[in-house]
């Protein structure tokens, strides 16, 4: 019986990756490069188009290679990318007017500000289930619009397309054939209506967008468009695209209400499947559109952390303390705890449950006996404590909206690897912390769906099966002392947004 292969284009905020997968989830070969960080001035944060665009193609065509596997070996291309990310590229030309401007990036909040006082926090929440905030792609759009020069006059006149990274990889895959997207991608623009599964006139009217800019929005399981066949040799059907963290809780195999699941990356993102149920959150948590196999909606609670592994690369960039990422395990577990040092890594402000653009990191509880594995240990145990805060503000969500608090968490992403950060997380949170043998789930979300859509699996219960469990972290750390140090994190937090 001959091999059935997927191929997953995982375009992230700091490199481009391709992964083959076969039927079973496995990963065959991976390839990566990175990507260049561009920083005009603080709080903006911007990539080259077209750096994203020929490096998530090499990576591709490397894939290839490394699996020794020829085109017409790969079944089908999944597509999962950073989200919120805005591109704006010329039509004929399929040339960017402007460097895509990244997730993290905060120079849309004067808008966002505008939007706040115009009175358009409810009526957003209600439509998108998203807060008004820079972090998503809408104000970006307008931003470019208002400031790269000729551009919206080019947009009225219908000669420009926008896009988020899938959509942008797509028009390059089909040689400007094809402009369209995927629900859960574009239930991060702020523009997208997610009880009809289309955009908004209203929202658009109010950022000034017009409607001839966007994308065709598809479920995240179809045939979205075919590759030109000169790119990897053969033309291959892409079908699946996701947004990176959509792409996570599917391939985490969290298909069902009260599903829970944790990526850490660059960011942390905590993400709870809610079924078909659009369930508000009252605790500063986001609602956004899961991954969707049909035209019918499916929902899922968010929360984001701006900067999760990030605090790593920080240490190691920043503060030299390390020499490779790899080292912060073995350098935090030379000491016995973090000797009373609380680290807050608000170095873009802080997203869910805070939502505080203004707030700057700090460290807290310095003393003479402190050391740099003492802070080493804070970092990490920073992105438990703000994974914390987000599951309990989730949990809190579920259990008024008559459900029952998370009971595991599932993890992945490259941080996930820490057996350090993985027990600390579960101590925090007195419940399992589960992390599967795959933990690529970003990429193998795509793969998935790529599968679903074209016959390769018959249907969730088959993915399920494949989801297998590495190992399982147990909380060992007494609830009063969680406690405790749950509210010395507030503390520290409270500090970090002192005004």
């Amino acid at each position: 019986m001959t091999t059935t292969y997927l191929l997953a284009l995982d375009q992230g905020t700091s490199s481009s990756r391709s992964i083959v997968f076969d039927r079973e989830g496995h990963i065959v070969a991976i390839a990566q490069k990175e990507l260049t960080q561009i920083y005009p001035q603080p709080g903006w944060v911007e990539h080259d188009p077209m750096e994203i665009w020929r490096s998530q193609l090499a990576t591709a065509r490397d894939v290839l290679v490394k699996a020794k596997l020829k085109p017409t070996d790969i079944h089908a291309i999944g597509i999962t990318n950073q989200r919120e990310t805005t591109v704006l590229w010329n039509r004929k030309t399929g040339q960017p007017v402007h460097h895509a401007i990244v997730w993290q990036d905060r120079r849309a909040e004067p808008l966002c500000a505008q939007l706040r006082d115009e009175g358009m926090t409810d009526t957003i929440r209600e439509k998108t289930g998203l807060v008004i905030d820079a972090y998503f792609s809408g104000t970006k759009l307008r931003w470019l619009l208002d400031n790269v020069p000729g551009a919206r006059a080019e947009a009225e006149r219908g000669e420009l397309a926008f896009g988020t990274v899938d959509s942008w990889l797509m028009w390059q895959l089909t040689g400007g054939k094809v402009h369209v997207t995927d629900v859960s991608n574009a239930s991060r623009t702020m523009l997208f209506n997610v009880h009809t599964n289309e955009w908004d006139a209203d929202l658009l009217a109010a950022l000034k967008i017009p409607a001839a800019l966007l994308p065709k929005v598809q479920p995240s399981s179809s045939h979205f468009a075919d590759t030109d066949a000169a790119l990897l040799g053969h033309t291959l059907p892409i079908g699946g695209v996701a947004g990176d963290q959509q792409s996570a809780l599917f391939g985490q195999a969290c298909f069902e209400a009260g599903m829970a699941k944790n990526t850490y990356g660059t960011g942390c993102f905590l993400l709870m499947h809610t079924g078909g149920a659009f369930q508000p959150s009252h605790n500063g948590l986001l609602v956004t559109s899961a991954a969707q196999a049909d035209t019918t909606p499916q929902y899922a609670m968010e929360g984001s952390v701006f900067v999760g592994g990030a605090v790593v690369q920080w240490l190691r960039d920043g503060l030299k303390a390390i020499k490779g990422s790899a080292e912060v395990q073995s350098l935090a577990e030379s000491v016995p705890d973090a000797g009373g040092v609380m680290m807050v890594p608000a170095f873009t402000g802080l997203g869910a449950p805070y939502w505080d653009a203004d707030a700057r990191g700090t460290i807290t509880g310095l003393t003479r006996g402190t050391t740099v594995a003492h802070i080493a240990r804070a970092a990490l145990e920073s992105i438990a404590y703000q994974s914390a805060a987000l599951l309990q503000a989730m949990s809190r969500d579920a259990v008024a909206a008559g459900g029952k608090p998370v009971a595991e968490l599932r993890v992945d992403g490259g941080a996930s690897v820490n057996d350090l950060l993985m027990q600390f997380q579960a101590d925090l949170l007195g419940i399992p912390v589960v992390r599967p043998e795959v933990i690529e789930t970003t990429a193998l979300g795509a793969a998935y769906l790529a599968g679903l859509s074209t016959g390769v699996y018959a249907d969730a219960r088959q993915l399920s099966k494949l989801w297998k469990v590495e190992r399982r972290f147990l909380p060992t750390m007494g609830r009063a002392q969680a406690e405790e140090s749950m509210a010395r994190w507030e503390r520290a937090v409270r500090q970090a947004t002192a005004t």
